[in-house]
């Protein structure tokens, strides 16, 4: 009865697999017929270089960060759909000094975008993990997990201490948070989430959660790509002067930015990278601070946890997050 209910489970999403790249193809053949017939007219009137210009660092941005942002996602939703959570419960230590460390090294392992982290931790302080731990895996895994790592080194080609500068900087920062937590966080801040309905799991669960990531973080990623490249062409070089001179302001500018565009973690490299004009650091401090702090995030665990712990979490997150990329930005970079 079961292999039956798989069979048809995986047969039903065939059929609308199939019907999604029928409607698709569709779509595409359509807008690729209006584009071919209004196209050289608007060309005439927008193909100007900065325009130019304007859609080489975006298209540059967005092909690079979508086959990286693809398996980010399939690998998200593989986890949460087939590995049992009681695995995290069952290899964190019980003391919580030593939970946090552990469950901040997971997020090398054990990959997720900063979207799935939140409800993750949600459900592992339900199957009675430290909070301080569950945060701490909360930070890590969408900074520092192999989908990001891979995807910086291929962003920064000739900087591989890019890559060693983004996971210790993210690591250290998701740990002291935890210990932080552990030390200082109050009950009363946080609000516990209640068992709910559990989530799908097995084959309906995986596409379920491959969908939501990939169209959620996928419209972040063409945000953070448009707003990139805007930021890149239309920004006057002598305000950018007054940033870039100062290494203090430049990490700065680069850390609020961070929060605001809200790009996706398996794509924030290549938004990075397009920021020539910016030092290293103040690079790292945007990849460091981006998957730990951004306005999605403060939503999800406003919604998640309640706004008192938003608001105290995301405001240190940030602090230790910048103070973090400076160190170790000082020390690799």
């Amino acid at each position: 009865m079961e292999n039956q209910r798989t069979l048809a489970d995986g047969l039903r999403l065939g059929v609308r697999a199939l019907v999604y790249a029928v409607v698709g193809g569709a779509a595409l053949i359509a807008i690729a017929t209006v584009v071919s017939v209004l196209g050289p007219l608007v060309a005439l009137d927008l193909y100007t270089p900065p325009v130019a210009a304007w859609w080489t660092v975006f298209t540059a941005v967005a092909v690079q960060g979508v086959p990286f942002l693809l398996l980010g996602t399939v690998v998200s939703a593989a986890i949460g759909a087939f590995v049992p959570e009681r695995v995290f419960s069952r290899l964190l230590p019980r003391n919580q000094a030593l939970a946090v460390p552990v469950a901040g090294a997971a997020g090398v392992v054990l990959p997720g975008c900063e979207c799935a982290s939140v409800p993750v931790a949600g459900s592992l302080m339900r199957r009675g993990v430290a909070p301080a731990a569950a945060l701490a895996f909360l930070l890590s895994a969408p900074a520092i997990n192999p989908v990001v790592l891979v995807a910086t080194s291929i962003a920064f080609p000739e900087q591989p201490e890019m890559v060693l500068a983004r996971l210790v900087a993210s690591l250290a920062a998701a740990v002291v948070m935890g210990w932080l937590w552990a030390r200082f966080g109050k009950e009363r801040w946080l609000r516990l989430p209640g068992a709910g309905r559990p989530p799908a799991t097995g084959l309906r669960g995986f596409a379920s959660g491959l969908q939501h990531d990939f169209l959620h973080a996928g419209g972040f990623l063409v945000l953070g790509a448009a707003a990139a490249a805007t930021f890149d062409i239309a920004v006057p070089r002598a305000v950018l002067d007054v940033f870039t001179g100062s290494a203090w302001l430049s990490v700065l500018l680069l850390a609020v930015l961070a929060v605001v565009l809200c790009v996706c973690s398996e794509a924030d490299a290549f938004v990075a990278a397009s920021l020539s004009g910016f030092s290293p650091t103040a690079r790292l401090a945007f990849m460091v601070v981006g998957p730990m702090v951004d306005l999605k995030l403060i939503a999800l665990q406003t919604g998640t946890f309640g706004r008192a712990f938003a608001v105290r979490f995301a405001s240190a997150t940030w602090v230790v997050a910048v103070a973090s990329s400076v160190l170790v930005g000082w020390w690799l970079l």
